[in-house]
């Protein structure tokens, strides 16, 4: 018997999940679902680069794709092995002690600071600048010098920064923030505890400038420059990180009856879509693979020993 696998791909508009087998790659079935709150423009501001989405529509999302493709299959449920979720980012979002998003609480849910902000929302431009130059300026590591010496707008640290001094509520009611891929990952697993729950290396790493040169995210002294209120926060965020091999736990009563799936399905660490999609291009050494879709990457693989601890 054939074992499948899931595979949940957040995009700009719309996430689509498709189940694969395991074992030669083919596509069993697949489904797409629209963002209806995203496609109204809720949120969105285009005069100010505002772009926010509600995790309403990610988690409605999640749950019409996965049990389309599983009813459209008409394999038994045993049969699939695990799944994994890939978003755009950075995307992060706040989340409560709890870690459930701050959108969800009747308080929160229309204020557009309490959003999942999207990858494209370029709300921080002036923060991100104040990154760049203090990164090049205090006297320490250069926190950019694996990003291409150039921290981005559309990153993690600039986001949070730029909305905990915009809207007071939000940052003091928000104990951590989450990566889009990190947030839909703890939700499948029932996660309780934010900050023990295994985080994306590949979201911190490419965004929030965790590296382990230097013990993981920016240094405390570094954060304070910023705000000191993110030198709390990196105490509320995660010191390790993992890769997708891993399984950052297995799938909750409540979502496997959500999603017509079994109890304690392994449920992958999240990922970023276009580094998934360089995967499923068969990216190697060398090779470079560009993953087109809303915007444009471009991946390559190279060695240690080729970079040699350049930028």
């Amino acid at each position: 018997m054939d074992n499948y696998v899931l595979g949940i791909d957040y995009g700009t508009d719309s996430v689509r999940s498709i189940l694969v087998n395991a074992r030669d790659g083919v596509t069993l079935a697949s489904e797409v679902y629209n963002y209806p709150r995203w496609k109204a423009g809720e949120y969105c501001d285009p005069t100010k680069n505002q772009y926010r989405q509600h995790p309403k529509d990610h988690l409605e999302g999640l749950t019409h794709t996965v049990k389309a493709v599983v009813q459209k299959s008409g394999l038994e449920k045993s049969q699939i092995k695990g799944l994994c979720v890939d978003t755009t980012g950075s995307s992060p979002l706040p989340v409560n002690k709890d870690g459930q998003a701050l959108a969800l609480s009747e308080k929160f849910s229309e204020n557009p600071n309490a959003q999942m902000i999207l990858w494209k929302d370029h709300t921080a431009i002036a923060e991100a600048d104040e990154i760049n130059h203090l990164a090049r300026t205090w006297g320490g590591e250069d926190f950019t010098k694996y990003e291409g010496g150039i921290y981005s707008s559309e990153w993690f640290w600039a986001k949070i920064l730029h909305i905990i001094r915009e809207d007071p509520e939000v940052a003091e009611a928000a104990y951590s923030w989450m990566e889009h891929c990190d947030y839909l990952t703890y939700t499948l697993i029932g996660g309780t505890d934010p900050v023990a729950f295994k985080r994306s290396r590949c979201a911190a790493g490419h965004k929030a400038l965790w590296h382990e040169s230097w013990g993981g995210l920016p240094d405390a002294e570094f954060l304070e420059k910023l705000d000191p209120r993110l030198v709390k926060l990196k105490e509320q965020l995660y010191k390790e990180t993992y890769t997708s091999d891993q399984a950052a736990g297995l799938l909750s009563k409540e979502w496997a009856l959500k999603l017509d799936l079994d109890e304690g399905t392994p449920v992958a660490v999240g990922t970023f879509d276009a580094h998934a999609g360089a995967i499923g291009g068969e990216v190697e050494e060398g090779t470079l693979v560009k993953v087109m879709g809303t915007s444009t990457c471009d991946i390559m693989v190279s060695s240690y020993e080729s970079l040699e601890e350049k930028r």
